[in-house]
């Protein structure tokens, strides 16, 4: 398997088909950033029945291209006691990777250019889902960096509490992708695709794996990327600014670009492993495999935006419990269930048993270490009372 284009050799003509990929997975993410912004906010006013932005360009849809010149032209400060080097490099460190991240994701079948046959992706390779991991993850560096290289106690604060939250929720992440994996029988992107195509919605594995998995993958994702009700990163009752309070201007611009372009890759991968990416039913005998993909994203999108608009915020206890304490243990359970009817359907009710046997004892550690009272320090009562007599 791989990309057909390859078959042939490394010519020209493979070399300017590589290219004009290239620059059009840099181009969708970036574009998708600006039109996300601006989807986000006629979609959160219209929920909360406002208007929205309407002033810059046709109904308000370049206020996107008004917020970035304004960053551009803002004053860019460094704080005096700061760490330049990796301060400037932290933003970097969360942007590149949701950009690097696209390019493993299938928008399409293949098409034919120049008697060269190519996929509708970038690159495919055998690992693609550990690479989707792997930037997930780096993400994480680039938070504490910031946090860390401003010296500032506030910015210090935000970033231990937004990795601590991005490293807990990983854990999840990785265990709900490894059901899919478990599914399909491949780490490759285009391999997950292509055991999902076959029939509309009840070959998606989102269906296969009995929804629990895809919702906690949703739940995960969401914290991942600390988007609400999981934005404790900047809480601005307690944190004023979250890890990013001392940037400005263009440095502030990569937080803010990385945010939406994360959202972006992130949306895309739930439409791969869940929801059978481009696969979609055909329209006069035409694949089009594209359409569907940008549907089913957009649709991905509005259910981040409105779950924004409509959830309240969580409190740092709230979000870490149910990080340890539910969705961990949820999806070790799921992972072994998906594991034993993969074996056959006895080793799947077995499994389904023995979850069960887990979450009650589970629950009920919970609940014990809930009642327990905590007993304040200080002298005896009952030596006081023998010194009175």
């Amino acid at each position: 398997m791989g990309d057909p284009v390859f078959a042939h050799g490394l010519t020209l003509a493979v070399w300017l088909i590589l290219l004009v990929k290239t620059v059009a997975v840099f181009v969708i993410v970036l574009v998708s950033v600006l039109f996300m912004v601006m989807y986000e906010r006629k979609a959160v006013a219209r929920l909360g029945v406002r208007w929205g932005p309407n002033r810059a360009g046709p109904n308000g849809w370049l206020q996107s291209l008004a917020d970035g010149t304004k960053l551009l032209f803002k004053e860019a400060f460094t704080p005096r006691s700061a760490d330049r080097l990796v301060y400037k490099v932290a933003p970097y460190l969360m942007l590149v990777p949701a950009l690097i991240a696209f390019a493993i994701v299938p928008i399409g079948g293949t098409v034919t250019v120049a008697h060269n046959t190519t996929e509708l992706q970038l690159a495919d390779p055998p690992w693609g889902i550990l690479f989707m991991l792997m930037a997930s993850g780096l993400a994480v560096y680039g938070v504490i960096l910031a946090g860390w290289s401003s010296r500032s106690k506030y910015s210090l604060l935000g970033a231990v509490r937004a990795s601590a939250q991005m490293i807990s929720y990983e854990a999840v992440l990785g265990l709900t992708t490894a059901t899919v994996v478990l599914v399909t029988g491949s780490l490759r992107t285009s391999s997950i695709v292509a055991a999902q195509h076959g029939g509309f919605l009840y070959h998606w594995n989102v269906i296969h794996t009995a929804l629990i998995p895809f919702a906690l993958f949703a739940v995960a994702i969401t914290a991942e990327m600390t988007r609400p009700p999981f934005d404790l990163v900047e809480a601005e009752e307690e944190l004023s600014g979250g890890y990013m309070i001392e940037y400005a201007s263009v440095d502030f611009a990569w937080f803010y670009l990385s945010e939406y372009a994360a959202l972006v890759t992130n949306s895309a991968f739930i439409v791969t492993l869940w929801f059978g990416g481009p696969d979609g039913p055909r329209i006069t005998g035409h694949s089009i495999g594209p359409f569907w993909f940008f549907l089913k994203l957009l649709i991905i999108l509005f259910v981040f935006v409105w779950i924004r608009a409509t959830l309240p915020r969580l409190r740092y206890d709230q979000l870490m419990e149910l990080g340890w304490k539910r969705l961990i243990p949820a999806a070790l359970i799921m992972l072994m269930v998906v594991a034993g009817f993969q074996i056959n359907r006895e080793w799947g009710f077995v499994a389904i048993g023995a979850g069960l046997v887990l979450a009650g004892v589970l629950w009920r550690a919970i609940d014990v270490g809930r009642g327990a009272t905590v007993v304040e320090s200080g002298p005896d009562p009952r030596v006081a009372q023998e010194a009175e007599q």
